[in-house]
């Protein structure tokens, strides 16, 4: 393993910027944070997700970035470059095979972001349709071919944004779908907000009640907020990687969380209101986007425009994450293997192709085979977000905390004295690195162990 220096690499603080945004930027904000804000009591939900996100999670945040910018390489050989050590490499490699099974079942859901897309452009949720959705959202998922085609277009898609390589397809890619995400959620929840009845929505939203607060709720929260950011699956060492040596690493981190954070709520926003304005239990779990959703629109006046609207949103949120799985998998057999990104791009895509399949059949056909109990979607969704994601973390930061010098963070996070930051706000960032960050992991790594 070694260091390569002629590396492609974003050309500019926007463009890292808006690459990390959409790495952070997924599913979870559209999909997962308005259930689980249903689930844990609102506001006061909100808030605790807030103060992890700030607090804990963004300086976890710059802790992977400082790794790959020092390091100069995907997860593995930025470990090894910082160490000499292939035991630490070895966490890259982790890495690597989180992200292969997070884009197997991953690409599948975003195969029925498409289908729901061209169901919304087909005018299938128009105002006054007749729709049995969870019928047909179970008929669809279980099929054999259907779902297996649109999840092989969302990877093509994918994996045609990496094939451009860094500059002139993650990021410039980024730089074109953020703006366009962010757009489309204020228009779906401007319309949200202004439906008859809404206001016991945005009640629900930003009015606490810190009565519904126990440890489930804030566990929930921290794992939420974790999650939310994408950490423990290398993506942000790799765009570390790809970062100019004189970009402020703690304000892009701070930049994309708080946008990461901006979005959820905003998604929150989009949905909330309508689920409140339509007498829908806000709980509903994670049928809500592809199950619930599709009711309210076709109650809604002009509900088949803010359907397309909202599809198109889910399906550039999944697909910017999904970018930045991918670009982890192929920088790092590139680097490794010494692999073209041509090649290592059709490699990373067919192993995922195979599993993904898998994946979508295990929701049909194949739903009969179980492993401790769940099918093969369920167990990878499982392993990578409970036990790879966490472990991968953790030894972040302890190498970051234990391993790596603090003077060398300290000048890698001012940019060797040229960023505009104080070193003790770098000391801060460190210290919460080193003691608060493991035991906010064991925390989470608890309460999975006790569900």
């Amino acid at each position: 393993m070694s260091r390569d220096n002629k590396r492609d690499g974003f050309s500019g603080s926007f463009g890292m910027i808006a690459a990390t945004i959409g790495s952070a930027v997924g599913l979870g904000n559209l999909w997962r944070f308005p259930y689980l804000v249903g689930q844990n009591g609102g506001a006061a939900f909100i808030l605790i997700y807030l103060f992890f996100s700030i607090v804990i999670c963004t300086p976890i945040m710059v802790a992977e970035l400082v790794i790959g910018r020092r390091g100069q390489g995907a997860p593995a050989i930025s470990f090894f470059n910082l160490s000499g050590s292939r035991k630490w490499a070895s966490v890259g490699i982790l890495a690597m095979f989180t992200c292969i099974l997070i884009l197997s079942f991953y690409g599948v859901v975003g195969g029925w972001t498409i289908k729901y897309l061209v169901n919304s452009v087909c005018l299938q949720y128009r105002e006054g349709a007749v729709l049995d959705s969870a019928s047909a959202f179970g008929q669809f998922v279980s099929g054999s071919g259907g779902p297996i085609v649109h999840f092989l277009i969302f990877t093509a898609l994918t994996g045609a944004v990496i094939l451009a390589g860094v500059t002139k397809g993650i990021e410039r890619t980024s730089k074109f779908m953020m703006p366009v995400l962010f757009v489309l959620v204020v228009l779906v929840a401007v319309r949200s907000i202004t439906l008859p009845g809404s206001a016991e929505g945005l009640k629900y939203l930003f009015k606490p009640d810190f009565s519904q607060i126990d440890s489930n709720v804030v566990l929930a929260a921290l794992g939420q907020a974790f999650f939310s950011l994408s950490l423990g699956a290398g993506m942000q060492i790799t765009y570390g990687s790809y970062t100019r040596s004189d970009d402020n690493i703690i304000q892009n981190a701070f930049i994309s969380s708080f946008s990461d954070t901006l979005f959820a709520i905003l998604a929150g926003c989009a949905i909330m209101p309508a689920v409140f304005a339509f007498g829908i239990n806000p709980g509903e779990g994670a049928g809500l986007a592809f199950v619930t959703l599709p009711q309210v629109f076709v109650q809604m006046p002009m509900g088949g425009l803010f359907a397309i609207l909202f599809f198109a949103t889910l399906f550039l949120a999944a697909i910017t994450s999904a970018i930045s799985l991918f670009e982890v998998v192929t920088a790092s057999m590139m680097e490794i293997w010494k692999m073209t990104r041509r090649k290592a791009a059709l490699l990373t895509g067919s192993i995922i192709v195979a599993l993904g399949c898998v994946c979508s059949l295990s929701q049909g056909v194949l739903s009969g085979f179980t492993v401790f109990g769940k099918n093969v979607f369920d167990l990878f969704d499982y392993v990578s977000s409970n036990v790879l994601m966490l472990l991968t973390s953790l030894l972040v930061v302890l190498f970051v905390g234990w391993r790596l010098k603090k003077e060398a963070f300290l000048d890698e996070v001012t940019a060797g004295g040229r960023a505009r930051m104080p070193r003790s706000v770098g000391a801060v960032l460190f210290y919460i690195i080193k003691y608060a960050a493991p035991l906010v992991i064991f925390a989470i790594v608890l309460s999975v162990i006790i569900k």
